[in-house]
């Protein structure tokens, strides 16, 4: 992998004492489609704080994301510039988050919950990958899953702000989300989630990422192909090969 600057090492890979091995599938896609290439997921996480408990979530994520044969990134936000605060977004950690999106096949985004809605550092990494960028697309046809913690009760502010954005960024959001309550009691002093109802929650999100993520990545550029976009860049169809066409096409009479 090249050196990139803006990566956060894992620590720990390999270790999951809260996860219960023998209940836990390796290949969770298995027999929906081809499993290699591994998946490809970038997690991102909210909070610059010394001990962030949404990015100690997502490391955990990431742990089993590899348990389960994928290959994972973490951005690490800090040095991230506020959107517009440098012209043209013409800074190193904006245009590295996007080529770790661009790489990515699947996302976590994972926010804690400030004042009711997500944080302004999750918001600003979402708002640095763009729908289109020099003709690619960072995030649309992407799997997406959301979660969030709270240093209070239950809540779900954070991860229906992060359902919303992955719907207007295009991606595909799975349907099951975590979110952790008084996140400060559910890590030990070495920053691993204790076993618990939570954890399991986040076992079963990224085992529906990673299925969803090989079910859908044959498919994935034909799901985000769109009439108004052909219209404005003048591209036809060709009806050579569009089955859509072929099937609907008028048929000559018998003996004609």
């Amino acid at each position: 992998m090249p050196d990139f600057r803006y990566l956060r090492d894992l620590p720990y890979p390999g270790t999951l004492p809260a996860l219960k091995q023998e209940f836990a599938h390796r290949r969770p896609a298995l027999g929906l489609r081809e499993l290699d290439p591994p998946p490809r997921i970038l997690l991102l996480y909210g909070s610059l704080r010394e001990r962030s408990y949404s990015r100690l979530v997502v490391e955990e994520a990431a742990r089993l994301l590899q348990y389960f044969g994928c290959e994972t990134r973490i951005f690490d936000p800090s040095e991230l510039p506020l959107p517009d605060q440098v012209d043209g977004d013409d800074h190193p950690a904006v245009a590295e988050l996007r080529t770790h999106s661009l790489w990515s096949e699947g996302q976590i985004w994972c926010s804690p919950e400030r004042h009711g809605q997500i944080t302004g550092i999750m918001k600003a990494q979402i708002d640095h990958l763009p729908l289109a960028y020099k003709g690619m697309r960072p995030t649309q046809g992407r799997t997406l899953a959301v979660m969030q913690v709270s240093a209070g009760s239950q809540s779900f502010n954070s991860v229906n702000t992060l359902r919303i954005l992955g719907r207007w960024m295009r991606m595909f959001t799975i349907p099951n989300q975590s979110s952790v309550a008084k996140a400060f009691t559910e890590f030990d002093e070495d920053g691993r989630m204790k076993p618990s109802s939570y954890y399991d929650r986040i076992v079963d999100v990224v085992e529906e990422l990673v299925r969803f993520t090989v079910l859908l990545r044959p498919h994935a550029q034909q799901l985000v192909d769109r009439y108004s976009e052909r219209c404005e860049a003048g591209i036809p169809v060709d009806t050579s090969s569009d089955l859509s066409s072929i099937a609907t096409a008028p048929q000559n009479a018998p003996g004609t």
